[in-house]
């Protein structure tokens, strides 16, 4: 149940031209350039059903290029992607997901799937705010709260 404050987001959220349009609109207006390469790692990433690594992501866009990119490339573009919230990194797989939402900021919590792979992605403001207020008490300064739960989704069970 989606609460102000708890909303579940699949990976099958807003895709195509529109969400391309709403990326690349975040990015311009952080003051980065959309280019042509940005747009094909962008694309890929978008269409990706599962959190996809930079070397599916690279062969892919060989792929659409019709010339080898290499994936340290793409490593350099995601991390402006998630720096600039058009794509969200899930640690345990070293992988990435297209942000459904780049215009919303909210510290992400994922359901890993260890069956299919699968991540979906829940923001809970009140759980990741509570996260950082501990961390803080602490003396930490929160970069960002990573929280993963590895299981098995509704799909696989």
């Amino acid at each position: 149940m989606a609460t102000a404050d708890h909303h579940i987001h699949t990976h099958a959220e807003p895709t195509g031209i529109k969400l391309s349009a709403a990326a690349r609109a975040t990015l311009e207006a952080k003051g980065e350039q959309w280019t042509d390469m940005r747009s094909d790692i962008f694309d890929v990433l978008a269409a990706e059903e599962k959190p996809a690594s930079a070397y599916d992501i690279a062969d892919k866009v060989s792929q659409k290029r019709g010339k080898r990119v290499a994936p340290n490339s793409i490593y350099r573009i995601l991390d402006l992607f998630v720096a600039t919230n058009l794509a969200q990194r899930v640690e345990s797989a070293n992988a990435y997901i297209a942000n459904a939402h780049p215009g919303c900021l909210h510290d992400c919590i994922f359901l890993v799937c260890k069956a299919c792979g699968e991540a979906t992605h829940i923001d809970n403001d009140r759980l990741t705010s509570e996260v950082r207020r501990i961390a803080g008490e602490d003396g930490f300064a929160t970069e960002r709260p990573v929280i993963e739960v590895l299981g098995t989704c509704a799909k696989c069970a």
